[in-house]
């Protein structure tokens, strides 16, 4: 059995599933963000190397202020859970533009990425404030800054927002089968799984299914 290395998770349907249950957004928020915790202790049990998670992208800006500002409360709660014992094995990385996030946030950020840095289990790459567009344009300004004039596929992979291996498994919830400025560059030879199941009811078993049928594919790289 060959699991995937790197998952990654477009954490969709959190909207849907409050208006299912005639329910205020900000409370599929908060379930999705119970989610979020039950994922990460599956995927350490599963033995992931690497799980990212498309948190907040660059276009969430346009949502109305109340909801984006519950979400940036969440977002702060959810990462002190990150020194909790039971996440001791958890690393914390961010991918994504600093410039914007309202400074309780990159305080928080900072913290647990320093309190997290020596374990060695599972990294958790939260994307915040991301987008892959972005991502792509950031690291080639980065390369031209540094003087060259020639950039190749290695320069722009060692730019990147993380020097993480690229996600062999790319999971998107609520039934949507797009990627949505995610993680383009990296997806270059991933493999997909999209379920109808909105992320506020996506919990470990349904991370292991994912797994399971990941399993079963033959990947080739182009190969033949």
């Amino acid at each position: 059995m060959n699991k995937p290395r790197h998952i990654a998770i477009i954490m969709d349907g959190n909207g849907r599933w409050a208006k299912l249950k005639k329910l205020p957004r900000k409370e599929g928020h908060k379930e999705g963000a119970n989610s979020v915790e039950a994922v990460v202790q599956t995927a350490l049990k599963e033995g992931i190397k690497v799980l990212s998670l498309y948190a907040f992208s660059t276009e969430n800006w346009a949502r109305p202020k109340t909801e984006v500002n519950y979400l940036m409360q969440l977002l702060t709660d959810t990462l002190s859970k990150f020194t909790e014992d039971k996440y001791k094995d958890v690393k914390l990385v961010f991918s994504g533009r600093r410039k914007s996030l309202p400074i309780k946030i990159l305080n928080k950020l900072d913290e647990v990425i320093k309190a997290t840095a020596g374990n060695k289990k599972i990294t958790l790459n939260l994307c915040l404030n991301y987008g892959a567009r972005q991502e792509i344009t950031d690291a080639v300004n980065k390369i031209l800054a540094q003087g060259k004039r020639k950039i190749t596929e290695s320069d722009i992979e060692k730019n990147l927002y993380q020097n993480l291996p690229a996600p062999d498994l790319i999971i998107r919830t609520s039934g949507e089968e797009r990627l949505s400025n995610f993680l383009l560059w990296q997806a270059a030879y991933s493999e997909f799984y999209f379920t109808k199941t909105l992320w506020p009811d996506f919990k470990g078993g349904d991370l292991q299914k994912a797994i399971s049928a990941y399993n079963q594919r033959d990947r080739r790289f182009g190969a033949r």
